[in-house]
């Protein structure tokens, strides 16, 4: 097994990235993201996810721990494999994926090519008890979940709601009501919320 490959980038390609270790080149399929960090000649630290089968070997290379941790929880789900895996990565950060799940927002996870809506509602019926503990950086995960299952107050849901109705994203509404709730006390109304919470959003 094969856990991280340390080199330099000797290739870049659509979906994969060469890379030469002492003069050993590693071919390792990539999400866009991934490959837009990289440029060829420049040093390279990839984790690695190896998949072995009877016909194949294949590398799937990541720039941190986490969005390796993502590739591999994404597969739980059924119907995805390493392809979809890549997609969603491609399209949406660890931590813009964590909160995504918290706040079931379907939209969000549709983004991502291949995934369509009945895809997108898997992954967040699946996932949503598992996110928590991948979410890294991602921050108010328990105001998203309770926002993203409709157990949240009705002031902090009204918020949410109006903050996403200006056009905001629910991440972006949950963020900014989040913040109100801690300089506005937990008792304030829904428009307190929003005062507050468009204050935030105009930093």
């Amino acid at each position: 097994m094969i856990g991280k490959l340390k080199g330099t980038v000797d290739e870049i390609g659509e979906d994969y990235v060469l890379v030469d270790v002492h003069g050993v080149c590693y071919l390792a399929f990539c999400s866009a993201r991934t490959l837009s960090k990289l440029n060829v000649g420049e040093a390279v630290v990839l984790f690695i996810e190896t998949y072995v089968r009877e016909d194949q070997l294949k590398l799937f290379g990541f720039t941190t721990p986490l969005e390796r941790e993502w590739f591999r929880l994404l597969q739980v789900v059924q119907g995805i494999g390493s392809k979809v895996a890549l997609a969603v990565l491609s399209t949406l950060t660890p931590s813009e994926l964590a909160n995504a799940i918290a706040l079931q927002d379907k939209t969000a996870i549709s983004r991502a090519p291949g995934v369509g809506p009945k895809v997108a509602i898997r992954i967040l019926t699946e996932l949503k008890n598992k996110a928590p503990a991948f979410a890294g950086e991602a921050v108010n995960m328990g105001l998203k979940q309770e926002i993203g299952e409709g157990v949240a107050s009705a002031p902090v849901a009204d918020a949410v709601s109006a903050l996403t109705n200006l056009g905001y994203s629910r991440d972006q509404a949950a963020n900014a009501v989040a913040a109100a709730l801690k300089n506005g006390g937990e008792g304030a109304d829904s428009a307190k919320l929003i005062r507050l919470g468009l204050k935030e959003l105009s930093r």
